[in-house]
């Protein structure tokens, strides 16, 4: 098995030591490849995605960074049907959208978030 070193800042090593022991893995290595599987998937599921659809996306974010939510958002109004937007902590805002259009649009709007370190995106 080929050996890939990567650098975690404490806050996601801590969470991945959480579901390393919540979810029985019996190492560090073990949960990644987990996820990584995960994210392949969902990345072939997506991919295969073609004319109009109907999706709901979840975003998580520091209130610093609204002005970069509001940016993506303006960029994708005709496909946002929906958007709310909720304070869940102190400094931390969900925005909840649902969005209806072009495949190929949605995943791009939906890149734009996830490609953000700053923002947490389901």
């Amino acid at each position: 098995m080929t050996i890939v070193s990567i650098s975690l800042n404490e806050e996601i090593l801590s969470e991945l030591d959480k579901l390393q022991s919540t979810m029985g893995f019996s190492g560090r290595s073990e949960a990644i490849r987990a996820g990584i599987r995960s994210f392949v998937s969902e990345e072939k599921q997506n991919s295969n995605l073609s004319g109009n659809i109907h999706a709901i996306l979840l975003v998580v974010h520091n209130d610093e960074f609204d002005q970069l939510v509001s940016g993506i958002t303006h960029n994708f109004e005709d496909l946002i049907t929906t958007h709310l937007h909720s304070k869940i902590d102190k400094e931390k805002c969900m925005e909840l959208f649902v969005i209806d259009g072009d495949a190929e649009q949605v995943t791009t709007m939906t890149q734009d978030f996830h490609r953000n370190k700053n923002m947490d995106t389901q």
